[in-house]
């Protein structure tokens, strides 16, 4: 299998890693951890982003800054799969980070539980 190249640290991280992850959607399951996960359906994607989670917030208390560097990016690949498989693209978060800046914590908090 050919290697993509390295992408460039930047913002543009999560277009380049949503395309790749597309890509691999429907290459052999054997072949791809991507599309293995694709295979096994949404239920398991989400089970690795649950995984992750509890995994970034475990080093988070623990003293290695490197190792919830590598917790976070394995949390934010898995959430760009799940994102994948939910046909939304990675857009759709930064618009709704984008909608939520500059307003507090608290009063965003608060618009949402109106809403539901």
């Amino acid at each position: 299998m050919a290697t993509e190249p390295t992408p460039r640290p930047s913002h543009d991280m999560f277009e380049q890693l949503s395309s790749v992850i597309e890509q691999r959607r429907h290459a052999d399951p054997k072949q791809s951890y991507v599309a293995s996960l694709f295979a096994k359906g949404r239920h398991k994607i989400a089970q690795k982003v649950g995984e992750e989670g509890v995994e970034t917030a475990l080093a988070a208390v623990g003293s290695d800054p490197d190792a919830i560097v590598s917790e976070l990016a394995d949390l934010w690949f898995h959430s760009l799969v799940l994102l994948a498989d939910a046909n939304i693209p990675h857009q759709a978060v930064f618009d709704e980070l984008a909608r939520r800046f500059g307003l507090s914590g608290l009063e965003e908090k608060a618009a949402r539980h109106q809403d539901h």
